[in-house]
């Protein structure tokens, strides 16, 4: 049987490794997905920042200018530069970008709480941009459910 909804293939794949491809691809398509959010990127033309982003198991080097995601690659240096590291498990992941996610999984925060995820690092830019990067990280909602945004 076919799945239908995110709710579906979520379903099949929370706590499973076969999560973690649907989960990179997702992470790959954030630049496009931002770019066409012009407000998102307003929001963030005063951040400048490169960071870690991802699921714990393989995360994303991110390199944000002025808003917008200049680069993006998985981090496999031994030792990337970044300010901040922001992973959480590829389920807490699959979960997150549901639709409408359940009580304690909608919000990055709130992953802190289930101990599915991980903040490091320098937590100034994350914190002072925490709006835009809640924002950010939501956008494959709408992409991922085939909903317009």
């Amino acid at each position: 049987m076919m799945a239908n909804s995110i709710a579906d293939i979520s379903d099949q794949l929370v706590g499973t490794a076969a999560a973690d491809p649907q989960v990179t691809k997702t992470f790959e398509s954030l630049p496009s997905l931002l770019q066409a959010d012009r407000a998102l990127v307003r929001i963030g033309k005063m951040l400048n920042v490169d960071c870690l982003l991802g699921p714990i198991g393989g995360p994303f080097l991110v390199s944000i200018r002025q808003g917008l995601i200049t680069e993006i690659s998985a981090a496999s240096k031994p030792m990337p530069s970044w300010r901040f590291s922001y992973t959480a498990s590829s389920s807490a992941w699959v979960e997150y970008w549901r639709p409408e996610p359940k009580p304690g999984w909608h919000d990055l925060l709130a992953l802190t709480q289930k101990g599915e995820e991980s903040l490091t690092g320098d937590l100034y830019p994350f914190m002072t941009h925490l709006q835009y990067f809640k924002d950010l990280l939501a956008l494959p909602r709408p992409a991922i459910s085939g909903q317009s945004a």
